[in-house]
């Protein structure tokens, strides 16, 4: 997470910088000279000091919220959704293959456990995660069911703000070669930005099964940037 921690402290160096300048316009003191003069009246010193503080507090509390995004799993507070769902004869009970067994917390790899999402066949088949907001990935991992584990290989990581095409046409971060049966995968997508990610098996006609999709990377406070 080193590349976001490094992103997290050049924003908040840049909010400090922005709320000084605030602070300098509002107390009357200089720009080219941080010390400050004695105050002619005492409750203007003790006024200054209080905005000084509550500025610096702010600061403080936004560093630790952006460190706790920074390891948390944020897939997990998303919502998703996919192709279609297995059904028919493959399908015996109603809440196998949900998009949202891939985002549960549970690595279990049997799909008949009810912890893995599963497309029926068809062409292109994709998953998408809905993140709520922007955020700069830097990990994906990916659990692969315990069998038929050949079905994940080719698949695509793409990460973006568009909805276009569900989504499938947002920047690739990497392709998929290999994840082993039961086997959990890590791709590092360097901070690339964007609300949603897909998992799409591109031009074939294929199933797309995910047993848990975990999603780490820093949240997006200036969306302008």
């Amino acid at each position: 997470m080193q590349g976001g921690r490094l992103r997290m402290l050049a924003w908040t160096l840049r909010s400090v910088a922005i709320g000084w300048k605030g602070i300098q316009k509002a107390t009357g003191a200089k720009t080219d000279n941080v010390r400050f003069k004695k105050p002619q009246e005492p409750d203007t010193s003790k006024h200054r000091m209080k905005v000084i503080l509550q500025a610096a507090l702010t600061c403080m509390m936004l560093v630790i919220s952006a460190s706790d995004y920074s390891d948390r799993n944020v897939a997990l507070r998303g919502r998703v959704t996919q192709s279609s769902v297995l059904t028919g004869q493959w399908q015996s009970v109603g809440y196998l293959g949900l998009a949202i067994n891939a985002v549960d917390g549970n690595l279990d790899p049997n799909y008949y456990h009810g912890s893995c999402s599963h497309t029926h066949i068809e062409k292109s088949p994709w998953w998408r995660l809905d993140m709520l907001d922007q955020y700069h990935i830097d990990t994906v991992k990916i659990t692969n069911r315990n069998e038929f584990a050949e079905r994940l290989t080719g698949a695509e990581i793409r990460i973006g703000n568009s909805l276009a095409n569900n989504g499938n046409n947002n920047p690739r971060c990497t392709v998929i070669t290999n994840i082993g049966a039961s086997a959990t995968g890590t791709f590092q997508c360097h901070g690339m930005k964007g609300r949603y990610l897909n998992i799409i098996v591109p031009g074939i006609t294929a199933f797309l099964t995910l047993c848990e999709v975990q999603v780490f990377g820093d949240l997006v406070y200036d969306h302008a940037g």
